[in-house]
């Protein structure tokens, strides 16, 4: 069955793009301009790299930095309100994937009845219908894709929610290597692990096509070749502006193509533990893929492939576990904890991580190996003793 493939409409991406901030800007006719910015970002004075322009040039600029990582739900609700009473006609995102989710919703929710919780998609009952502010969405982070995806996530207790909705896209997308410099190796880190589960998840993902697919493989290129290159040295420029490419990319492929039990099982750590989103899909990613791989052989091997690893002399079997391997390497490299326990997370906790991630539906069901309850439960404890679990089914 053919599926349309949907992009951001205006997409500036390379070293220098934030160049084109002012001409992006000019393209909205708006005066009155709301900056949602990481408070971090602010310290380092890198929104005056946004602000200043725009100021000079004669725009009116508002900022707005009380943001947390992993934002939760009232965070998302005061902003709601803050933009709904700055009376701004344009909205930009500067920074990691929460300071862009939220940016999102700042410039659309507003317009909309109701709260942000009305429009979750686990237990909301509204869709949104009006378009909203147009939106810039700038990152700061090589890794969450939220630039170029129509979907905001948030924490609620004991998980996480997402609100999508076309209207969520960005209108322009500036993706420029050179702001992810001064970001430290901790978070480059776990920045980069989310953007390679996004490219192997959205490449083994029941809904993946040709075109996704090809997306997905030039972004885990991308990305394993620099991803432990940029960690150890955050000014190696061929590195940042290969992850900046392979996150942008990635992005695009999950966008389209979805992700799965990774992304599914990660959502109750971040809720429950309040890991960061990195920090959970790289500690499950090589136990999901370990734990789905005989659905996806092929697949695995064309991901070994692209990590650099020729796989011409292997089995298919052989290739999908040597590519767990490469993964499970690829984590442990970056400085990531690779077992849950390393977190302070103990057996006892896995029947209530297995509930929630079983809500996950959405996710779950691009799965190319059917996720089920027991399945979820044996995945966490595999990723909590470090051994990996053979499905109850094949």
């Amino acid at each position: 069955m053919s599926a349309a493939l949907v992009f951001t409409p205006l997409n500036y991406v390379g070293w220098g793009a934030l160049d084109q901030l002012l001409p992006a800007v000019s393209k909205f006719q708006a005066t009155k301009i709301l900056l949602v910015a990481d408070p971090i970002l602010h310290e380092l004075s890198l929104t005056d790299q946004v602000a200043n322009p725009l100021r000079d040039s004669g725009y009116e600029v508002n900022m707005y930095t009380d943001i947390v990582p992993e934002p939760p739900l009232e965070s998302a609700e005061r902003l709601i309100a803050y933009a709904k009473n700055s009376k701004s006609e344009l909205v930009i995102g500067l920074g990691g994937g929460s300071a862009l989710d939220l940016a999102k919703l700042a410039a659309v929710l507003p317009v909309q009845e109701g709260t942000a919780a009305d429009y979750l998609n686990l237990t909301g009952t509204r869709k949104i219908r009006e378009k909203g502010l147009p939106k810039i969405l700038i990152p700061t982070t090589a890794g969450t894709g939220s630039e170029v995806t129509n979907i905001s996530v948030l924490s609620l207790k004991g998980t996480k929610d997402v609100i999508t909705h076309d209207f969520l896209l960005a209108d322009a997308v500036i993706a420029d290597p050179k702001l992810t410099l001064s970001v430290p190796s901790k978070v480059t880190a776990a920045t980069g692990i989310d953007a390679l589960t996004h490219a192997v998840e959205s490449y083994v993902s029941l809904n993946s096509s040709p075109e996704t697919e090809a997306l997905s493989l030039h972004a885990i290129r991308l990305i394993s070749r620099s991803l432990r290159r940029a960690v150890q040295n955050g000014n190696d420029q061929q590195a940042r502006i290969d992850m900046c490419h392979g996150s942008y990319i990635a992005g695009l492929a999950f966008f389209n193509a979805g992700v799965a039990g990774v992304h599914a099982l990660a959502y109750p750590l971040g809720g429950q533990f309040h890991l960061s989103h990195g920090e959970s899909n790289a500690v499950l990613l090589p136990y999901v893929m370990g734990y789905v791989r005989k659905a996806c052989k092929k697949k695995m091997a064309d991901i070994l492939n692209a990590m650099g690893c020729y796989s011409a002399f292997l089995s298919e079997e052989e290739a999908s576990v040597k590519c767990v391997e490469e993964l499970r390497r690829i984590v442990c490299d970056v400085g990531i904890p690779d077992t849950l326990r390393e977190y302070g997370i103990v057996a006892d906790n896995i029947a209530k991580l297995s509930q929630e991630g079983e809500k996950q539906t959405r996710l779950l069901a691009r799965s190319p190996l059917p996720l089920k309850k027991e399945d979820i439960m044996l995945i966490y404890h595999s990723a909590l003793t470090g051994c990996f679990s053979e499905p109850f089914h094949d």
